[in-house]
């Protein structure tokens, strides 16, 4: 069985404008004093209106959301105390004019200084998922079979809709925005992990990026564990989203890692198309149409997640995973994704509404027997 973990960030908001709100010192010192939070659990981002949480290596998806919730929870009453709003989005709907306070750390400055432009309106969240794997070796092959459903994953997690007060038109902006960082989107091929910390030593060495840490491919190897990180998700809105997307990342690491062992060829796609593809999925979520990496074509973005629930059955059904995974899909089907509830929210209420929803949905309730 493989183990996961979920890294998971959230953006701190003023609760009547909507603005981000550098609280995070605040609220992490009300987190420090929960008894049900560790230290270990609370961790700052680059701006000081963030919070970041990491879930420990879990072996079931009911481990993983019994965690985020627990976390979430004391989340929300911590941001309630400091009188901001915790949000589980993945871009600040709005921002201030000046440049935004970064939290005290010397990369995050030395980051400020290679690219103030960029991470001055850093306002954004991702979903990072890690799997474990065998070895170095095996993860940069499952590295490059899992590349041409990375901008499902995108379709399916999209919620970030909103920058500077109005609609982008896209689903994950999230996305769009990271494009501009130097090394981004899907990861080229690798030959073998050799081949892999050479390229990786050698964009290091060029001082386009201040270490290893900016390299900000949808998937990469993790320097610190003994997995393969998954970076393609947006911020989710409920901790069970955050799950089904972790879910399907498993799936995809473990299929990839037993095809490889086993020597079946996979197709490998043109870069160009795997980011046309990316582009695509941010664009349009799960309500269009996403284009097959593979086979150029457009297609119904159902039927890209059906084709990779056939490429992972197997692997869901071995770990138990398959009946959360079609539950969740199912909730998707209903009910859209987080990017669609935020707009209905906004064309609802308006920025109340939004913030409304962002409140409503930390900590919701999930069924745990699932």
């Amino acid at each position: 069985m493989a183990t996961l973990g979920i890294e998971e960030e959230y953006l701190l908001l003023d609760p009547e404008t909507g603005l981000p709100s550098h609280q995070a010192e605040e609220v992490a010192g009300y987190l420090h004093r929960s008894p049900r939070v560790s230290d270990t659990e609370i961790q700052r981002e680059l701006l000081s209106c963030q919070i970041e949480t990491a879930t420990p290596v879990s072996s079931t998806l009911t481990e993983a959301e019994e965690y985020l919730l627990n976390f979430r929870s004391q989340l929300e009453t911590a941001a309630r105390k400091a009188s901001v709003v915790a949000a589980g989005t993945a871009s600040a709907p709005l921002i201030a004019d000046h440049y935004p306070e970064l939290t005290d750390k010397e990369r995050y400055r030395q980051l400020k200084d290679s690219a103030p432009g960029i991470v001055g309106d850093q306002f954004v969240n991702g979903l990072h998922v890690h799997v474990s794997i065998p070895d170095r070796e095996s993860g940069v092959q499952a590295l490059n079979r899992i590349r041409e459903w990375l901008p499902a994953i995108v379709a399916l997690s999209c919620n970030s809709p909103y920058w500077l007060g109005r609609d982008s038109g896209f689903g994950s902006w999230r996305v769009v925005h990271y494009r501009r960082w130097p090394v981004q989107g899907c990861p080229p091929t690798f030959k073998d992990a050799d081949d892999y910390e050479r390229r990786i030593q050698q964009l290091v060495a060029t001082g386009a990026i201040i270490d290893r840490g900016v390299l900000t491919w949808m998937a990469r190897l993790s320097d610190s564990y003994p997995t393969l990180e998954v970076r393609a998700g947006d911020a989710q809105l409920r901790a069970r989203d955050s799950v089904l997307v972790a879910a399907l990342v498993r799936g995809l690491v473990s299929t990839a890692v037993g095809e490889a062992e086993r020597d079946v060829l996979r197709p490998n796609p043109e870069p160009e198309l795997l980011d046309a593809a990316m582009w695509q999925a941010a664009r349009e979520g799960m309500a269009g149409m996403l284009v097959d990496p593979v086979s150029a074509d457009l297609v119904p973005a159902r039927t890209r997640v059906r084709d990779m629930l056939e490429f992972i059955g197997q692997a869901l059904d071995a770990e138990g995973d398959t009946e959360w995974v079609q539950a969740g899909l199912a909730e998707v089907r209903d009910s859209g994704t987080g990017s669609d509830r935020q707009r209905r929210a906004m064309e609802s209420k308006g920025m109340q509404g939004l913030l409304e929803l962002y409140r409503g949905t930390l900590s919701e309730n999930a069924n745990l027997s699932r």
